[in-house]
């Protein structure tokens, strides 16, 4: 008899391939899970390293280099001669003749302008006529007196020989001390008269008006003909200015004006010639602000040199005020550095090697402005870096792409 087995249930075939195929399909799906991660780790980490490092090319750089740089405050102001004075008429009368027009060139002493004299030149003539009257009524009296000192000296031999009476003597002597005080007051009169007589001369003289000083006629308050009347304050005729040495009368905020110094140097320079500096040293501050919609203005006032004359009469002026500088530093524009200690000096900034590949760095800075910075230590000349990179997250140096908040 041969062996009998038990047979499988027919369901049984079955049922053990199915369980080899439930135990296949996991791992089929692990590994496709697996790779559709990598995948996505892979897309991820070139998006996140390309955020992270952009191309050179697609990044604005600048070259260190070595220059000079300087700290300074501005402001506006307008330029007016250093030396100027205003010529005006002493006496009243009609303007007869101007000799000089605006932007003539004059010396002292030339003859500016003449005012009708007739008026005080009919006052010296009378002066004069009363004078020769007075010296000739003197030339009288000490006539007089001579015949009264000979009357005098007669009448003492006479009393001396008792041929006279005490009477007669007297007489005499009083005529004497008569004609002596008449020639003492015509004296008198005649000084008064001869002072006058000066007097009036010098305001003759006023007619015809002269240079004070040498420069350029730079306004014109009169006309010939116009009548000019003296007699409630001097009116001005015309107004002479040296025009060789300029001064820049600036106006300076409240805020900037414990920057200044006294001495201290400064520049300006004007719309026709933006690239021309004319330099100078601050001199002066006004003590008494103007106040301008509500906003304290202080006056500086410094001199510069206008020895070629470009400079004219009221002329606007960008004015620098020099508060420290350095020369030939090595410079770097302020928006390429990220500041890490601002009181220190110490700031981060973004170097490009030759490879193109960038680092971090911190450098020392010194002086600095609104657009560069001295760089003391961590820099070299010819170097590039990151000029505007941007800036750090709050919560961390490179945010990821897959935070959304």
């Amino acid at each position: 008899m041969g062996t009998q087995t038990n047979p499988l249930p027919p369901d049984a075939i079955t049922a053990q391939p199915r369980r080899q195929i439930r135990r296949k399909r996991p791992r089929r799906w692990m590994t496709a899970l697996l790779l559709f991660m990598l995948m996505i780790v892979a897309v991820a980490g070139y998006y996140y390293r390309g955020q992270d490092e952009k191309p050179v090319s697609d990044i604005t750089t600048a070259t260190i280099q070595r220059g000079d740089i300087e700290v300074t405050v501005t402001a506006l102001g307008n330029l007016q001669p250093r030396d100027y004075v205003n010529v005006g008429a002493q006496v009243s009368g009609q303007l007869e003749k101007l000799h000089v027009e605006i932007g003539d060139a004059v010396e002292e002493g030339d003859l500016l302008a003449e005012i009708d004299p007739k008026v005080l030149l009919s006052r010296v003539e009378a002066t004069r006529a009363q004078l020769q009257a007075q010296k000739a009524q003197l030339a009288e009296r000490q006539a007089e007196l001579e015949l009264a000192e000979q009357q005098f000296r007669r009448q003492e031999n006479l009393l001396s020989e008792d041929a006279t009476s005490q009477d007669a003597y007297q007489i005499s002597l009083a005529a004497v001390k008569i004609k002596q005080a008449q020639i003492a007051a015509l004296k008198a009169q005649i000084e008064e008269t001869e002072s006058s007589l000066k007097g009036n001369e010098a305001t003759l003289s006023y007619t015809r008006i002269y240079a004070p000083m040498s420069g350029t006629v730079v306004d014109l308050l009169a006309r010939q003909g116009q009548t000019l009347n003296a007699n409630l304050s001097a009116p001005t005729i015309l107004q002479i200015a040296d025009l060789s040495t300029m001064t820049v009368w600036t106006q300076v905020s409240e805020a900037d004006v414990p920057k200044l110094q006294l001495g201290m140097d400064a520049y300006f320079t004007i719309l026709g010639k933006p690239g021309q500096r004319w330099s100078g040293k601050l001199r002066q501050i006004l003590p008494t602000p103007e106040i301008i919609n509500n906003v304290v203005l202080y006056t500086a006032l410094f001199d510069a040199a206008n020895p070629e004359r470009e400079l004219m009469t009221r002329m606007s002026a960008q004015v620098f005020f020099v508060i420290t500088f350095a020369q030939d530093v090595i410079i770097a524009p302020m928006s390429a550095l990220q500041p890490v200690n601002e009181k220190s000096g110490r700031y981060h900034v973004t170097v490009i090697g030759d490879d193109g590949v960038q680092a971090d760095r911190e450098v020392q800075v010194g002086i600095s402005n609104r657009v560069s910075a001295e760089i003391i230590s961590g820099l070299k000349e010819g170097e590039r870096i990151v000029d505007n990179p941007p800036k750090d997250d709050s919560d961390d140096k490179r945010r990821s792409p897959f935070r959304i908040f």
